[in-house]
């Protein structure tokens, strides 16, 4: 509201029912504010108003306290509030009791309400800094049940925001002072304490709301003229339409860029696995006997399964994190909820047939060979010293025959164990490359599968976003339409509803 004062011939008159009705339509703060201010009867028939009640201000004594009697105080009449205090000695005429947004009402302050009930206190209450609480609503319900409690009636808790006020102050804006709760408590105020006397302070009032509504006007006026609300009206379809597709194509795009990323992942960690697998074999291999051998195949098996479950863990891992990285994007589905991929459980790939046993060649006769060879000569050298005495000298052929027949046997079956395996080396080598592949092409089938499961998640998550863009486009379109057609009979309503506050200020 303005704070010029009225002229000296401003005097205490009856508004005309077209003025009441335009200042009830365009400032109803203002109108509730002549009913409080000008008492029981006419609002220009009093000669003489009752002498206002100082309010008891009971709160905190705090910076936003004190920001709220700064804004009251630039309201007209101007309510005379009391130093904040916790808990009045004396029962008040009129006291105003600040509430706390961000909290429920404690036993202490309702013990204070109840006294004041008791001693005739007229109470009202404000719960300040609303601005600050986005639940201040909650919070609100709860005090007032129970106030109700206390009471036995509504006590019709008015929320303020002082910030609000100074904000809508400071930027002129008439809308955000309604917001803001300033203008209904200081009408509350002026109800329960009472106008001061006198015509001057009516005329004062008066010319205050009458300023304020027509200023509100004007600024209508203008604001039609320009066209903003048509403007603002046509970005935010224009913006609505270059994302009509509800973000699809950029979920989609994330989706295959994610996938392609995982893919390369998980086939890298299969050939580590197989690698580290192969090498593992090997050590093994290495340290087995003749007889284990045998029964290695079946352990590789087991170890090939253990390693499909380790995969199928972190494939599951991997794709719960694609779906919720895509539900993140897109937002949740609102048919179903999302639920992550889930890979096949196929049975673990199969190393294949046996080895076969391994053939006996030509190199396994050359060692028997070499190995007889070998052997004699050995013998001969170990009974050479047996030779010097011609009675034994028969006596070294058999020794000489038995050592060779030894040695040539150790060497056969020491060469037998190396080419055995060999032979299962080679044969772990051939079966972990099938198995790689359908190591491969298990994960290949899985990111396959849960693609088309995350498309069809992303689908049905934007064509929701893309049925409410295309809602809100068509409203915003009739809404930019409705505007065009009303502009010209807002303004002349605006036009008329100032010549007849213009038609006030003459009369007056």
């Amino acid at each position: 509201m303005p704070d010029s004062d009225p002229p000296a011939s401003f005097a205490p008159a009856p508004l005309s029912p077209e003025a009441e009705a335009v200042v009830g339509r365009w400032n109803p703060q203002g109108a509730a504010l002549l009913r409080a201010a000008s008492g029981p009867g006419d609002a220009g028939a009093a000669a003489v108003l009752p002498a206002p009640e100082a309010v008891a201000l009971i709160g905190p004594a705090d910076a936003s306290t004190l920001l709220l009697r700064t804004e009251l105080a630039r309201f007209e009449p101007c309510i005379a509030l009391t130093d904040p205090m916790v808990d009045p000695g004396a029962a008040p005429a009129v006291a105003l009791l600040l509430l706390d947004a961000g909290a429920a009402l404690g036993a202490s302050t309702l013990n204070v309400v109840s006294r004041l009930s008791s001693g005739g206190t007229r109470t009202l209450f404000a719960m300040n800094n609303t601005h600050a609480y986005p639940d201040w609503r909650a919070v609100l319900d709860r005090n007032t049940a129970l106030l109700t409690q206390v009471l036995g009636a509504d006590p019709a808790i008015v929320p303020v925001s002082a910030r609000l006020s100074v904000a809508a102050r400071q930027s002129g804006d008439a809308a955000l002072l309604d917001r803001s709760g300033l203008a209904q408590l200081h009408t509350r105020l002026t109800a329960a304490a009472g106008a001061d006397g006198g015509p001057d302070r009516w005329a004062a009032v008066l010319h205050r709301v009458l300023a304020d509504t027509r200023q509100r006007i004007v600024d209508q006026s203008a604001e039609l003229n320009s066209g903003a609300e048509v403007a603002r009206l046509r970005e935010e379809r224009a913006t609505l339409l270059a994302a009509r597709d509800g973000g699809r194509a950029q979920a989609m795009s994330a989706l295959r860029n994610r996938m392609h990323l995982a893919r390369m992942d998980l086939l890298h960690d299969v050939g580590a696995r197989i690698r580290a697998l192969n090498a593992t074999a090997r050590s093994d291999l290495d340290r087995l006997g003749r007889r284990a051998t045998k029964t290695y195949p079946a352990d590789l098996q087991q170890s090939v399964n253990q390693l499909t479950a380790e995969l199928d863990a972190v494939l599951a891992q991997r794709l719960a994190d694609l779906s919720r990285q895509l539900e993140a994007a897109t937002g949740p589905t609102p048919d179903a909820p999302a639920r992550p991929p889930v890979p096949r459980t196929d049975p673990p790939p199969r190393l294949g047939p046996d080895p076969e046993p391994r053939h006996r060649g030509v190199e396994d006769h050359l060692m028997i060979a070499l190995g007889a060879s070998g052997g004699f000569g050995l013998g001969r050298l170990a009974v050479a010293p047996l030779t010097l005495v011609p009675a034994l000298n028969y006596a070294t052929i058999p020794v000489t025959l038995l050592l060779g027949a030894a040695v040539a046997y150790w060497v056969v079956r020491a060469r037998g164990h190396i080419a055995d395996r060999a032979h299962i080396r080679q044969w772990v080598s051939d079966a972990l490359v099938n198995v790689k592949a359908q190591l491969e092409q298990r994960v290949s089938t899985a990111l396959v599968e849960a693609e088309s499961q995350l498309t069809d998640q992303a689908v049905r998550a934007t064509t929701t976003r893309v049925v409410e863009s295309d809602r809100r486009v068509a409203e915003l379109e009739s809404r930019v339409r409705e505007l065009n057609s009303r502009q010209p009979a807002q303004l002349a309503a605006c036009r008329r509803d100032l010549q007849i506050l213009d038609s006030v200020h003459t009369q007056r």
